[in-house]
């Protein structure tokens, strides 16, 4: 591109992005990340976990862009924010709490009994899950399984996983996107549950 990249617009960089300019998606994160993050911190109000969802975040926007998926509508950052919001809910529900009974006799103290079971189903599952995924990880092309390794269980952000295997952040991203479907490839073919 022959303009610096920060004097592009939103749809302009993701253009240029899509065209291979990787430059162009470092200036739409550096431009967004303090509003992003800052608004998920100002939720969760704990580092790690507005971590894990801020590079969720990300994740999900390079996938759909890499995807084609991402429709352009002069609405970027709303977007971001809007799949960032839905993050930060889907962490409040996998870690809800046992919901208080309140002392009403219109309440259904079996309904909340019930949901409370779908939670430990729900929580048996997941450690089946990891326990399934930790199988198929050895199964992964070395890069990928370094990715994996370094983002899941080292709790490495994007940015430390380039720097630490020398790569750029938009690599990083695509390696953990192939690991990803090739968990889900290799899940199919050995029959294991899996949810990514």
């Amino acid at each position: 591109m022959n303009v610096a990249t920060s004097e592009l617009t939103d749809n302009e960089l993701i253009l240029g992005y899509k065209e291979g300019d990787y430059s162009c998606f470092e200036t739409l994160l550096s431009r967004y990340q303090s509003k992003v993050y800052g608004y998920i911190f100002s939720v969760v109000k704990d580092k790690d976990i507005a971590d894990d969802i801020f590079q969720d975040t990300f994740y999900k926007v390079v996938y759909t862009i890499n995807s084609g998926v991402y429709k352009d509508e002069n609405k970027f950052i709303h977007w971001v924010m809007r799949i960032a919001h839905n993050l930060i809910v889907d962490y409040f529900r996998r870690v809800g709490k046992m919901p208080i009974v309140p002392n009403r006799p219109e309440y259904d103290i079996v309904e909340t009994l019930r949901l409370h079971d779908d939670n430990v189903e729900k929580q048996i599952m997941r450690k089946q899950t990891n326990s399934n995924i930790r199988k198929l990880i050895k199964k992964l092309p070395p890069e990928q399984r370094r990715v994996v390794i370094m983002r899941h269980y080292g709790r490495l952000d994007f940015k430390e996983i380039a720097e630490r295997t020398n790569v750029s952040i938009n690599t990083a991203l695509g390696r953990m996107r192939y690991a990803i479907i090739n968990l889900r490839r290799l899940a199919r073919e050995y029959k294991m549950i899996i949810d990514l």
